[in-house]
C-alpha cells in the first residue's frame, strides 16, 4: 500500500510536469487590443495568432481549434471557456499575469524561433541566399545564426535588436 504522503508527492510532481508541458504547447489568439503582447509571445516561441481586426466568427473558429483567447475585454473572455482576461496595460505586466494565471513558463530553447510578423517557425537560412540578402557584415559575423521565414522571406539574425529584446525579457523575468 502506498503511503498518503508519497501519493500526494507523486500527484503533485506528475501534475506539475503535465501542467508545464501543456503550457508550452498552448497556442494563443490575441485580440485586437494585444498586438504588442502577441509579438512578445512569438519572441518567446509561442504560436500566437493576431490580427488588428477579426472578421465575424474568426475568433470562434480559432478558439474551437484549440487556441487560448487572450483579451483585456471581460465581455469577450466570458464568452469562451478557453480564455484569459488580462488587466495590465503593459506587456511585462501581461506576461506576469499569464505566468500567474496559467503557469506560463516559456522554454528558453524556443526563444526567437518564430517570425515576429507571420508567426511561422523560422528555418535555418541557406548560406548562399543569406549572403545575397543580408548586409555583408551581418553575414560574416553571424553566418550560422541567420534564420529565414519561409512565409514572408525575411531574414533574422542575433544582432543588437535581438540583444535588446533579450534584455527586456530578462527585466520581465523571462530570460
Amino acid at each position: 500500500m502506498i503511503k498518503p504522503d508519497i501519493l500526494k508527492m507523486w500527484c503533485f510532481c506528475h501534475c506539475f510536469e503535465f501542467r508545464c508541458q501543456r503550457v508550452q504547447e498552448v497556442k494563443f489568439i490575441a485580440d485586437s487590443m494585444l498586438g504588442k503582447l502577441a509579438k512578445w509571445l512569438r519572441v518567446l516561441g509561442y504560436d500566437t495568432h493576431y490580427k488588428s481586426h477579426y472578421g465575424q466568427g474568426v475568433i470562434d473558429q480559432l478558439v474551437e481549434d484549440g487556441r487560448t483567447l487572450l483579451s483585456r475585454q471581460e465581455k469577450i473572455v466570458n464568452s469562451y471557456d478557453n480564455a484569459v482576461l488580462l488587466q495590465s496595460h503593459d506587456t511585462g505586466g501581461q506576461l506576469a499575469e499569464l505566468k500567474e494565471k496559467i503557469g506560463f513558463a516559456p522554454d528558453r530553447s524556443k526563444l526567437f524561433s518564430r517570425c515576429l510578423l507571420c508567426n511561422v517557425l523560422l528555418e535555418e537560412a541557406d548560406i548562399n541566399e543569406a549572403k545575397e540578402n543580408v548586409p555583408e557584415y551581418v553575414f560574416y559575423e553571424n553566418m550560422m545564426g541567420i534564420r529565414f521565414c519561409p512565409s514572408c522571406c525575411r531574414y533574422f539574425w542575433p544582432g543588437s535588436h535581438r540583444e535588446r529584446m533579450a534584455k527586456k525579457l530578462r527585466e520581465w523575468g523571462f530570460g
